[in-house]
């Protein structure tokens, strides 16, 4: 008995529970310790990178700081105003994100929306000739157009910046030529196309407002659940990859391009309409404003991105143009704060993008 309680005595304890002869706990053994989980910082992380949060909390600050400056900056009438020029800014903004997409730019933009108006407001009373017919061979021309642009820009490896700039000169060149002047008004259903006073069947809502959630609705779709979006995107994402998996890259570059062009001639028809007269500046500010609203949406050269991270640069966009008007900043102000936050974004994305490549 007292060997058998010395032998108690000087046992080893593992935590109140039996050995197995070996040493080892058997009752009592300590549990694993679980693995910390994403932090409140990383969740939030994890979900701008799927969707621009930041962007939009910030438009509706920006909202919020509008409607405590100016009043009667939410009522309706103001609202549509807003509505309108977002709509404007989304659809001359599709194009430039599909080819941002696949690493390329595109300056030609401004030139194909001038010929898209001037064949609305110039060539739309043509004897014999229906506006329809004449609006499809401007497309078709442009889609011809920009499909050599992406062409030469994959089969030359020649840098896109080049190309649709010269692109867009001869756009606008060859339209001044065969029209004479660039002075005339545009019909009257595009005025009423983009008017803030508009409806839709009987809805408040301006038609170009309509138009552009149709927009988002089918380019979404296209580009993140059909077999040409899924090429377009591994072909952004890896040009190497995407050969190597018999995707022809080159074909997505001429079709990308393509399509960038004959959207720029449709969204130069509906900009006719809300900007009255044409001229060959049209484009510009769209030019500008289609880059930046990719840029602050998010979407990367080369991806990841979507249109609907552009549809959300485009409110924060309009939003800020919208303020700064209303409390009486000039045209430069603007700009210089623009290009500033175009920067910003580019950085933070740049080396959100760099971080990535490195795990």
């Amino acid at each position: 008995m007292t060997t058998q309680q010395g032998s108690l005595d000087t046992a080893p304890l593992h935590g109140g529970g039996l050995g197995d002869g070996q040493g080892a706990p058997v009752g009592d053994s300590p549990a694993p310790v679980a693995a910390p989980g994403p932090s409140a910082g990383q969740r939030l992380l994890s979900l701008q990178r799927r969707f621009p949060l930041v962007q939009l909390l910030l438009t509706v600050a920006v909202l919020a700081w509008g409607a405590a400056v100016m009043p009667g900056f939410l009522e309706p009438t103001s609202m549509r105003s807003v509505l309108v020029l977002c709509a404007l800014t989304g659809l001359a903004s599709i194009g430039q994100t599909l080819v941002v997409l696949i690493r390329g730019i595109d300056l030609s933009l401004a030139g194909f929306i001038v010929a898209g108006a001037v064949t609305v407001t110039q060539f739309g009373d043509i004897p014999g000739v229906p506006l329809p017919v004449m609006l499809a061979v401007a497309v078709a021309c442009g889609a011809a157009m920009g499909g050599l642009v992406g062409y030469l820009c994959h089969r030359f490896n020649i840098h896109p910046i080049i190309v649709t700039l010269a692109a867009g000169s001869i756009a606008v060149g060859v339209t001044s030529v065969l029209s004479g002047g660039t002075g005339a008004g545009a019909p009257g259903w595009v005025s009423r196309l983009s008017a803030p006073t508009a409806s839709t069947f009987g809805l408040p809502v301006p038609p170009v407002a309509i138009v552009w959630a149709l927009a988002i609705a089918v380019v979404s779709v296209v580009l993140h659940r059909t077999r040409p979006g899924r090429r377009l995107l591994a072909t952004g994402a890896s040009p190497v990859a995407a050969d190597l998996a018999h995707i022809s890259t080159r074909k997505v570059w001429v079709t990308v391009y393509a399509v960038a062009a004959a959207l720029a001639i449709l969204a130069g028809v509906v900009l006719a309409g809300f900007a009255g007269n044409v001229d060959n500046r049209l484009g510009n500010p769209y030019l500008f404003q289609s880059i930046a609203a990719v840029v602050l949406g998010g979407t990367a050269f080369g991806g990841p991105g979507s249109y609907t991270r552009t549809t959300v640069g485009v409110l924060l966009l309009t939003a800020v143009s919208t303020v700064l008007v209303g409390l009486g900043f000039q045209e430069a102000d603007q700009q210089i704060l623009n290009g500033v936050v175009i920067l910003a974004a580019m950085a933070v994305y740049g080396r959100e993008r760099r971080l990535r490549d490195q795990v």
